[in-house]
């Protein structure tokens, strides 16, 4: 098993300190969630139903208009389910990144090519695509999880098209992407060997209703829903996502709040002396040698972040207000002290 953020539990035992007070900024997920209503009993009494409305809601939010839709419970399901879905072939993935991909693709047999920034050349129009013709699949996390960067749609679409001439696929996951929609690849969802994952974790602040989306073409979908099975995602994760989804008011509110607190995290961790690395509007990554003992620090202070080993990160979620921008604050003024 791989080790993830909000592992809050472990945190509290290991350091002493109880669950209550700790600031947890380890997993990246909007600390400001969508406000989920009550869900009518009969939701919760009977299955799951497939002609629910759920899929034009999905192609009405996403611009996904030609693509299939298979709900899923959260990205994760997806992730480790995609592999299954061909024989063994060359994977490549971006490192860093977040590592679940490379595992499952592993996992299922196949050969994973790590897949470097410098490699792809930034991504720009006129860089030589030939490193793509050492694979069959593609897999790119845009935003970059844990750095924030993003590649421009239409690279994405030049590296799809040079797979696909192939047979290949690119998987795009955009666990990251609903706060800059303009650089989502939804639009072109349909096309051979294009997948596109969504969830409802992050930017919504719903990691615990697990539920997302794969956009992708028919047979990839079909194959998809027959790995799966039937009634993958539960009654009140489907109702909770139909209402959520059309919820633009609240969507283009939360854009607006996320870009201003992840401009503040930016500042505080620059005034604190720490590098920045990259990040998105719902994580600040800085770059660092010892980030364990980074981390060490604010634990002690009763502040989770998340490491990264290699290379040498510590990613910052955001504070849902300013008490706990004090507290983080404060943690790291304390760590100069040490």
């Amino acid at each position: 098993m791989l080790e993830h953020g909000g592992q809050l539990n472990d945190a509290a035992e290991r350091w002493g300190i109880p669950r209550s007070e700790w600031l947890d900024l380890s997993t990246g997920i909007n600390p400001i969630g969508w406000p989920v209503p009550n869900i009518p009993a009969e939701v919760w009494q009977r299955l799951p139903e497939a002609d629910d409305g759920l899929d034009d809601i999905i192609r009405e939010w996403s611009g996904a208009s030609s693509a299939a839709c298979v709900p899923v419970p959260g990205s994760q399901a997806a992730i480790m389910a995609l592999p299954r879905l061909r024989k063994p072939c060359r994977v490549g993935i971006p490192v860093p990144g977040y590592r679940e991909h490379g595992h499952s693709w592993r996992h299922a047999g196949h050969r994973i090519v790590p897949i470097a920034p410098e490699q792809t050349g930034g991504g720009f129009s006129g860089c030589d695509d030939r490193w793509l013709d050492q694979l069959d699949v593609l897999v790119w996390i845009n935003p970059n999880n844990p750095t924030g960067a993003i590649i421009p749609p239409s690279t994405l679409m030049r590296w799809h098209q040079r797979l696909q001439k192939r047979g290949g696929w690119l998987v795009v996951d955009e666990a990251f992407m609903d706060a800059t929609p303009a650089f989502s690849l939804c639009f072109h969802a349909g096309l051979p060997g294009l997948v596109v994952l969504r969830s409802l974790g992050k930017f919504f602040g719903l990691a615990g209703v697990r539920a997302g989306v794969v956009l992708a073409d028919n047979r990839i979908a079909e194959g998809l829903k027959q790995a799966l099975g039937p009634w993958v995602l539960s009654g009140p994760a489907r109702y909770v996502m139909r209402q959520v989804l059309t919820d633009t008011a609240w969507q283009w509110q939360a854009r607006t709040r996320l870009q201003r607190s992840a401009c503040t995290l930016r500042e505080m961790l620059q005034a604190a002396g720490l590098t920045l690395a990259g990040g998105s509007a719902l994580f600040q990554t800085v770059r660092i040698d010892n980030p364990k003992i980074l981390a060490d620090q604010l634990a002690a202070r009763a502040v989770l972040v998340r490491v990264f080993d290699q290379p040498g990160m510590v990613r910052f979620g955001l504070a849902a207000d300013e008490r706990q921008s004090q507290k983080l604050m404060e943690a790291l003024a304390a760590r100069k002290c040490d």
